[in-house]
């Protein structure tokens, strides 16, 4: 430990933590607008400096280490002049009108200009290069407004292992976006959105279907259905003003429904109907890998997040086989609506328009892919994230936290505690193996509240193993197998997890991967600034809410079974294939590829 004195204060510090590491300890607040939690810190921004006594210039907070003995001055005269000075003279280049921005009042260099007392531009000069660039269906680059501060580039690089965007040239001359000043559409973004989940401004934002989705709503001869995925319940209520985790359900289908929507259902119905098929198809290729020794791709790989997919076929084509053909929930829910729904409201596909709330800015690429056509016309037509819904609600007048608990509609609104741990890192693991253990045994997990702990957490890339006992007859193939499964999140740690499997092999029958932080509770279109402390709280939220409903199994989704019934007939039968299934084909990874 190091002993050290912020402000007057005494503290003790571990060895190697910076000074901002060590303000935060007392709950001194240093501003920053480069740093990003657990990455190595550039001081690019140099917003964050402190007077250290002794030291001949200010030292940067992020990249300074505490050293024994240090006396610190964290808003002295001269740090407060230094930091006023740097924010001017970001605000001199930043090219963007707070008035109109729609991060306006959401942007980090605003308020810390609030903060410091900044009413006018004290620095006329020239302005970045501006180059706006709308070219994919998911996000929007306005880099007029950037102000170089090289979170984006961190979290493609680094977190994502992505490499979609890189400072290019030098000095004021520096762009950040893509290699040759290209657009987005024509390199390998996975469109995740974590660029715009960090960005400090409003470089980078999602492309926004807020006029698009009430154009629908007003329009008399349209059936407008949304659905809500299961990480918007425990975040949006962060929009405003509650607690990070706070689960807002009821409250969010009240808002739903005064925004116009003629029904209200659940994304959560659809991915209990993807555990009934994922966990069906993981069953079989077992099968024919063990009793017909076939060679069947395996570990099989989750299918539910968009980026992910992105991800795969443009670096890693050669698991295209490997992933599980099933469409994610949100896409399964659009075929859905629009063939079994239509029919029983008595409504035509090409008449009724499907909404999507989701965490994901890389749903809105994922909804136009021209795979995802199974009803006959486009299966979901919009997707909003968090913060579009939110600015909706707000938009609308309605008072959020006075609003009544209400219910999901009938008959796509109904789901089990296991379709909503799909928002979480492992709960896509979870779900399915709380079923297909079930199929195969006739009994519950053997693990504690149905929960898999060594998949849930933030660790990159988890594992975990279940030894099959006392299978039903139809089962007596998986007899004493040892079922390994990996989870990883976040697409730099799926790299280290596809990478091994190259070059080793994979001890692996079951892989889930989400593209995000966290799972999607840490989507890119979830209300900002997620860091690690909103992720776990988050978590905790989700799975309160699996955990306090009656029905926590997929299978055991009466609606869901009636859906069979009714319409699919089986799992993997003929329908449910053409509805619920999709295959996918490698990408270039450039427009020079």
């Amino acid at each position: 430990m190091i002993n050290l004195e912020i402000n007057n204060q005494p503290l003790q510090v571990p060895e190697g933590a910076t000074i901002l590491e060590a303000a935060r300890q007392i709950n001194v607040q240093i501003p920053t607008l480069c740093h990003m939690e657990n990455r190595e810190p550039i001081g690019a921004c140099r917003v964050c400096v402190v007077e250290v006594e002794g030291a001949k210039t200010l030292m940067a907070a992020c990249s300074t280490p505490a050293t024994e003995g240090m006396v610190i001055k964290t808003h002295s005269r001269a740090a407060r002049s230094a930091r006023r000075n740097v924010v001017e003279l970001l605000l001199s280049e930043h090219d963007g009108n707070c008035q109109t921005c729609e991060r306006g009042s959401d942007c980090e260099l605003r308020k810390l200009a609030e903060e410091m007392g900044i009413g006018d531009v004290v620095y006329e000069g020239a302005k970045a290069r501006a180059h706006f660039d709308d070219s994919t269906p998911a996000l929007v680059r306005d880099n007029a407004k950037c102000i170089k501060c090289r979170r984006c580039v961190t979290v493609c690089n680094e977190i994502q292992g992505v490499g979609a965007l890189f400072p290019q040239d030098r000095g004021f001359d520096t762009i950040i976006g893509p290699a040759f000043a290209l657009d987005l559409k024509d390199v390998a973004c996975v469109q995740c959105g974590q660029c715009a989940a960090v960005c400090p401004v409003g470089a980078i934002v999602e492309k926004n279907s807020i006029d698009d989705v009430w154009k629908a709503i007003e329009n008399p001869d349209l059936h407008v259905v949304v659905q809500t995925a299961p990480a918007i319940r425990a975040a949006l209520g962060e929009e405003f003003g509650l607690e990070p985790g706070s689960r807002v359900t009821g409250q969010m289908v009240a808002a739903l429904r005064r925004l116009g929507f003629d029904a209200i259902f659940d994304t959560n119905f659809t991915a209990d109907l993807t555990i009934m098929e994922e966990g069906n198809e993981l069953l079989t290729r077992l099968k024919k890998a063990l009793v017909n020794k076939e060679d069947v791709a395996l570990p099989m790989f989750t299918s539910c997040s968009p980026g992910w997919i992105n991800f795969a076929e443009f670096y890693y084509p050669q698991f295209l086989p490997n992933i599980s053909t099933c469409k994610s929930p949100q896409q399964m829910f659009g075929a859905v609506a629009k063939s079994y729904y239509a029919q029983k409201i008595g409504v035509e596909p090409k008449n009724m328009v499907v909404v999507s709330v989701m965490p994901c800015t890389a749903k809105k690429f994922e909804c136009q892919r021209p795979e995802m056509t199974a009803s006959g016309v486009q299966d979901v037509d919009y997707v909003l994230t968090t913060r579009e819904l939110a600015r909706m609600i707000k938009e609308a007048g309605l008072d959020f936290n006075s609003l009544p608990d209400e219910q999901m509609d009938a008959p796509l609104g109904l789901s089990s505690g296991a379709a909503d741990i799909f928002a979480n890192t492992g709960g896509v693991m979870e779900a399915a193996l709380r079923t297909a253990y079930e199929i195969v045994t006739g009994r519950e997990l053997p693990v504690d509240n149905l929960h898999i702990k060594p998949v849930a957490g933030l660790e990159g890339i988890k594992h975990a193993s279940l030894k099959v006992t006392d299978t039903l007859a139809d089962w007596k193939f998986l007899e004493g197998v040892e079922l390994k499964v990996a989870v990883c999140h976040g697409l730099g740690n799926t790299r280290k997890l596809l990478e091994y499997i190259k070059l080793h092999g994979t001890p692996y029958h079951f892989v889930e991967v989400m593209t995000c932080p966290g799972g999607c509770i840490g989507g890119g279109g979830q209300p900002r600034y997620t860091d690690d402390s909103v992720r776990l709280k988050r978590i905790a939220g989700i799975y309160a809410e699996d955990e306090g409903k009656e029905l926590r199994k997929s299978h055991e989704n009466p609606d869901i079974q009636k859906l069979y019934a009714e319409f699919l007939g089986v799992p993997l039968g003929d329908k449910a294939h053409h509805l619920l299934h999709t295959h996918y084909k490698a990408k270039q990874k450039t427009v020079e590829d």
